[in-house]
């Protein structure tokens, strides 16, 4: 499935080459989804013009709340390509018949997001079998609940003889601060506090070595990628050099430009930036994410919200809305 659609792509990117000239002069701007209050490297390129030099074209940015919003506006043609959607609202809209397509993996933030057990059990991930039987808070149908159930299935903990509660992170936080419940699932800011009461059973890193991701992505509707292919092949070789910069400078200068592009104060901004990792295009292509790991795990979160009855019912496989086309041609650009 993923051969076939980058076999489309290179004969869409041939075509879309040989039109481009036609096509810089009848649409001579795209429109760019991002989020606010989320630092990355590709805001310094936007604040550059780098977008706009590389495509040839005025890129419009536009900010939004939600992934879920994303969607909407990438259907309605308002929007061309939204970076650091999250997994779970793709998950969603391409379950219910959207036609949309991941492109890049925007930022890696697998230690934002995780389970936490009281300090005073003293369990850790060598005694993690002792969870059996204990109450625990988790957010029912997202990715925090996907990731639970990844962690248990790892520690061979049988669910069926847990007492699962359908609680907000910052619900979870206040439960576990007070005893109600033995571990808490969540993100963000409830994961924090809850980091105030207990421990973690598995770092970000050992979790992605376990397939359990924690993911945004930079997504279009693929009919947009087969008739642009080389704009958006270029969008994300301009996000691809923006993370290598930061990968090997992480400097002031660039960290002052991110946060005031994101609308952060700089300590804000350097807090959150801290947690995420923005992986490289050679390693976007490997088996741990977009050439193996991503789509399979796109199905089990999607088969977590089936059965949480988020969603009416989950595709046989999501590797068809993963195209690797548009990252194979920034390689080599």
């Amino acid at each position: 499935m993923i051969k076939k659609t980058t076999t489309g792509f290179v004969a869409a990117a041939v075509m879309a080459m040989t039109g481009q000239a036609a096509f810089a002069d009848g649409h001579g701007e795209i429109t760019v989804g991002y989020f606010l209050e989320w630092p990355m490297p590709f805001l310094a390129a936007k604040a550059s013009g780098a977008y706009d030099e590389a495509l040839g074209m005025k890129v419009n940015w536009v900010s939004f709340e939600t992934g879920t919003a994303m969607s909407a506006a990438m259907a309605s043609g308002d929007v061309q390509l939204s970076v650091s959607q999250g997994v779970p609202p793709f998950v969603v809209a391409t379950s219910g018949g959207q036609d949309i397509q991941v492109v890049d993996v925007a930022v890696s933030y697998s230690d934002n997001d995780n389970c936490v057990v009281r300090s005073e059990l003293e369990i850790d991930k060598d005694s993690a079998g002792e969870l059996a039987g204990k109450k625990v808070a988790v957010p029912l149908g997202t990715a925090a609940h996907y990731g639970f159930l990844r962690q248990m299935d790892h520690f061979g903990v049988d669910v069926s003889t847990l007492q699962v509660v359908d609680m907000a992170p910052p619900e979870g936080a206040a439960a576990l601060s007070q005893g109600a419940v033995d571990f808490a699932c969540g993100w963000g800011g409830g994961l924090s506090r809850m980091k105030e009461y207990g421990n973690i059973l598995l770092t970000g890193a050992e979790k992605t070595e376990l397939g359990i991701l924690v993911f945004d992505v930079t997504s279009a509707p693929a009919s947009y990628i087969a008739e642009n292919g080389d704009v958006v092949a270029k969008f994300v070789k301009v996000t691809a050099d923006a993370n290598a910069d930061w990968n090997a400078n992480q400097s002031d200068e660039m960290l002052a430009v991110i946060a005031e592009q994101s609308g952060m104060d700089v300590d804000a901004a350097k807090s959150s930036i801290s947690g995420f990792v923005f992986p490289s295009i050679e390693e976007q292509l490997s088996s741990a994410w977009l050439g193996g790991n991503a789509a399979p795990f796109m199905k089990g979160v999607a088969d977590v919200f089936v059965e949480a009855g988020s969603i009416d019912s989950a595709l046989d496989s999501y590797a068809g809305t993963v195209n690797t086309g548009p990252l194979e041609a920034a390689k080599g650009m």
